[in-house]
């Protein structure tokens, strides 16, 4: 016996927490699947017959608290935020780029930014919180098929986080890609000149 917090949420699930291990249960079961409540004991089992059983001896809280219509999550930093702050300041990425478009659109989605560096070539960045390989394999896609456009090529590549994994940036170096580390802060700190006449 121990002291758990026990969470049943309104999808049916139900873990069993301690004090330690951040947001990961200790064990849970999946909706779809129903809570039994018998003296000292819960009973959580789902359609194929699974059953998490429960052991009560002392409840020492007990509250009920409807969490309305789920809004969404907003995180200070995402890539969105990224990318509008990049897209502002495209001189980050080296004197003489000019920003093309934002959210270039593809045949397999959008590029996060199109721009021209200084010598006029055409530049495709991909932006990411955390730069993983699976960054650097989304942008590989996206400089093949914009590098079959005649008015595009040469497209080449800017892989740019905040974090990049060495991994991620073996990879992208060895296939051409220039990787750019970016300062959430230092971008936000920059003067924007959006709306300045002089």
């Amino acid at each position: 016996m121990a002291t758990r917090l026990l969470l049943v949420k309104a999808d049916g699930s139900v873990s069993v927490h301690s004090d330690d291990r951040a947001y990961k249960p200790l064990n849970w079961m999946s909706p779809p699947c129903w809570l039994t409540e018998e003296p000292g004991t819960w009973t959580v089992q789902n359609k194929a017959g699974e059953k998490l059983i429960i052991s009560l001896e002392e409840i020492l809280h007990d509250s009920k608290h409807e969490l309305g219509a789920e809004p969404g999550l907003v995180k200070d930093g995402v890539e969105a935020h990224l990318q509008a702050l990049l897209a502002e300041h495209i001189t980050t990425l080296g004197d003489g780029y000019v920003l093309i478009r934002r959210e270039y659109p593809t045949a397999i989605g959008p590029v996060d930014i199109l721009c021209r560096d200084s010598d006029g070539d055409t530049v495709a960045v991909e932006i990411k919180r955390r730069g993983e390989m699976d960054g650097v394999e989304q942008l590989t896609r996206y400089l093949e098929l914009l590098n079959r456009d005649t008015l595009l090529a040469p497209v080449h590549g800017v892989f740019a986080a905040q974090q990049i994994k060495p991994q991620a940036r073996t990879l992208a170096e060895d296939r051409g890609i220039r990787c750019v580390t970016l300062d959430y802060e230092a971008l936000r700190g920059m003067d924007s000149d959006e709306f300045r006449l002089f």
